[in-house]
């Protein structure tokens, strides 16, 4: 397979994924006036803009409760006239006295926004934010129920995933078949995909967000976004810095980072909290290592190296390489709270088991027990990402930085090295310059940071905040990716405080 450019950072709990559900069971009751349709905020936009921005939402009854609608975009915001596309929305209507909307995006890129809300809305938000705002899901351009990309199907797909690429890693032969693999993945997601594949950029995204909240009636965007949403929210400040209501950015990426700076640095934070479940896991009686931490990495290394040499046959006959193994790894380390899976995940590698690892991996990837996939998070996650930074995949370059990463993090770090092989050697070429925004006239935007999240690293949230022309840093010190609604009362309490009643909380606030 070919290695990804970045970790997906998706933020719905890996913990709740793998005991089956979240919140989805839980059915909420409109209320007895639901408006059915949007009457849309007045914009001063171009006659070409004007048919989008116009545009009246209507609603229908869906998933007990909730409502769906569908909005047009421009399908090339340079070009109105080029063709249009279709955004999918669930909302659950506030429960109490309605201040407006909140739109949310729970990361990725290539996570739904859609599902977000219809299956765990009390994730997205707590009881006090369901009160006061309608919780607006989207699924961004590219991405499933809205316009989306289209790559492979399922047989296809998991050979693109799990596929055991030949040869050692990093030789010239090991580069030349990932090559192949990144250019016949390109090749089909851009005639399966057509003119929609180079428009599902992040700028784009962007753009659509400002059309959705006009289109909902808001004159000023309400906005909390999980990981990769940290972004989108980020660039829609750097667009329409007059538009922004009240922003909250959680689990931050960093605008002004490279696509090496991101994998480095991600590759620094699940090295981080593998060490970190390893020294809690050591001081229990189960625990499947003995010795140090630095032993027990050591043991783990050996295990990469040794799947990586030769692969172990699963019951359905796909083998678990070092690539898929490393997924395994690192999905229960978005939550501390599944890290027990970690201990079940290494004790079957150990006992030559490949079945705990897929389950894992499976999980990550979205991929259901009968080998369909539940979404096409992967496609749009590579189509996203190869618009949104630049690559280079000159062999010598990016054996470089595989020693980079090697040093950086010795464990996890070889495995996430290669990775711009895959977006090199896409359809399109991107023409976006990544660099700090500042959103000068932004009103106050939230950027909420976990210390030892291992998917979106604290740093990058100290970065997005003093980037910022106006943005304020709240600091949870804890384990596992974003922290509001998932780490305690006080930073649950501060965002509240913040997108109800505007509320900043003091400079170098820490929960």
């Amino acid at each position: 397979m070919t290695s990804r450019s970045a970790v997906r950072t998706a933020v719905i709990a890996i913990a709740a994924v793998l005991a089956l559900t979240l919140t989805g069971c839980v059915t909420w009751f409109l209320p007895a006036k639901a408006p059915t349709s949007s009457t849309p905020a007045p914009e001063k936009v171009s006659a070409a803009l004007a048919p989008f921005y116009d545009q009246i939402l209507t609603w229908k009854s869906c998933d007990g409760g909730k409502q769906c609608a569908t909005a047009k975009a421009p399908l090339d915001w340079n070009d109105p006239g080029k063709g249009q596309i279709e955004l999918a929305l669930i909302r659950q209507p506030a429960k109490g006295t309605k201040q407006g909307s909140l739109l949310t995006n729970p990361g990725g890129p290539g996570a739904s926004g859609f599902d977000f809300v219809k299956d765990s809305v009390d994730f997205v938000a707590d009881a006090t934010l369901q009160d006061h705002f309608d919780i607006v899901g989207f699924d961004p351009r590219g991405v499933g129920r809205s316009t989306a990309v289209k790559c492979y199907d399922a047989a296809q797909m998991d050979q693109y995933l799990y596929g055991i690429t030949p040869g050692e890693r990093g030789s010239d032969q090991w580069i030349a078949e990932n090559t192949t693999v990144a250019k016949d993945f390109g090749a089909a997601c851009q005639k399966n995909t057509g003119a929609p594949l180079p428009e599902v950029d992040t700028v784009s995204a962007a753009r659509d967000l400002d059309l959705l909240r006009a289109t909902l009636g808001d004159k000023k965007l309400n906005y909390l976004g999980y990981s990769y949403g940290t972004y989108l929210g980020a660039v829609y400040a750097g667009l329409y810095p007059g538009k922004t209501g009240r922003l909250v950015l959680d689990g931050a990426l960093d605008p002004a980072a490279s696509n090496f700076e991101v994998t480095q640095v991600q590759a620094k934070g699940f090295e981080s909290a593998l060490r970190a479940y390893l020294k809690s896991c050591l001081t229990q009686k189960d625990c499947p290592f003995s010795g140090t931490v630095d032993d027990a990495m050591n043991t783990i290394a050996q295990l990469l190296a040794s799947v990586d040499k030769s692969p172990i046959r699963n019951s359905d006959g796909r083998e678990l390489g070092a690539n898929t193994l490393v997924t395994a790894i690192i999905t229960p380390l978005y939550d501390a709270t599944a890290w027990s899976y970690l201990d079940k995940l290494f004790e079957s590698v150990m006992q030559g088991s490949a079945s705990v690892a897929f389950t894992l991996a499976d999980t990550y990837n979205d991929r259901n027990a009968d080998g369909t996939y539940s979404d096409n998070s992967t496609e749009a996650f590579v189509a996203i990402n190869c618009l949104d930074y630049t690559y280079d995949a000159d062999p010598a370059t990016m054996r470089a930085q595989a020693a980079e990463l090697a040093k950086a993090a010795p464990v996890i770090g070889p495995y996430m090295a290669y990775g711009d092989i895959g977006c090199a050697n896409w359809p399109y070429k991107t023409t976006v310059q990544r660099g700090p925004i500042s959103a000068a006239g932004s009103a106050p935007i939230l950027v909420v940071g976990t210390t030892n999240d291992p998917a979106t690293p604290y740093v990058w949230a100290k970065n997005l905040a003093s980037e910022l022309q106006n943005g304020h840093l709240l600091t949870y010190k804890g384990e596992g990716h974003t922290a509001y609604n998932k780490s305690n009362s006080c930073v649950n309490g501060t965002v509240d405080d913040f997108l109800v009643h505007g509320t900043v909380p003091a400079d170098g606030k820490t929960c």
